[in-house]
């Protein structure tokens, strides 16, 4: 009976975990905000055990930062952490977009090609204002990783700070013209991958995010 309770309550902290971290994510909990136990405990109906152990999950994926008397908020944006950041993606990303093009077959660019155009439906019914992308395979910079057949790679950039590098990327999403743009730069670099060619598919990746990098900074220094 006490494994089955343990097992209902992992499967409840299991779930609030995934909606919380979606709710950070795409901007329902805002950088910088407390996480409000009570409220969220009832919001989603469940104890504060399953909740505070999904809090701790999310402080493992850099979400949530726990100050010590004051509890448990949303991370806050701020440019030095985003340059580190963001060099690491303009670095990693690139690379798996080189080996991604020596593997890379016309399947697999059917399938980006694919993603993309749902990407396309989702700005035109934003008109133009946003581009979310949901996590996993429904991530293009997700797939990009996942095509470059390097475990380590993928381990690095979507495993620990996955979720922390989405934050940044949906912030940049929401900003005038960046959706189109950056719609418009996910072709060109399946483009790339189609001609198997390594160097301009990295070279596009790295152009990329830095253009990414710099539409971010702006905002949160604005």
């Amino acid at each position: 009976m006490d494994s089955q309770v343990q097992s209902k309550s992992s499967t409840l902290a299991d779930s609030v975990f995934e909606q919380i971290r979606a709710a950070i994510i795409n901007g329902e909990l805002p950088p910088g905000s407390k996480v409000n136990e009570p409220q969220l405990s009832k919001q989603y109906g469940i104890s504060r055990g399953p909740l505070r152990e999904a809090i701790r999950r999310l402080e493992g994926c850099k979400l949530v930062e726990v100050i010590p008397n004051a509890g448990a908020k949303v991370v806050s944006l701020n440019s030095e952490q985003a340059l580190e950041i963001y060099a690491i993606r303009e670095a990693l990303e690139g690379l798996a977009c080189r080996l991604a093009a020596v593997r890379t077959t016309a399947e697999d660019c059917a399938r980006l090609r694919a993603l993309l155009a749902n990407h396309e439906q989702q700005i035109q019914s934003e008109d133009g204002r946003r581009y979310y992308q949901k996590e996993g395979d429904l991530d293009f910079h997700y797939l990009i990783v996942q095509l470059s057949g390097n475990t380590q790679l993928f381990n690095l950039l979507c495993g620990e700070l996955y979720h922390l590098l989405r934050l940044y990327r949906v912030q940049t999403s929401s900003q005038p013209s960046r959706p189109r743009q950056a719609f418009k730069e996910h072709h060109q670099i399946v483009d790339a991958l189609e001609s198997n060619d390594g160097e301009l598919a990295e070279l596009l990746m790295k152009r990329h995010i830095s253009s990414a990098r710099e539409t971010l900074i702006n905002k949160i220094n604005q």
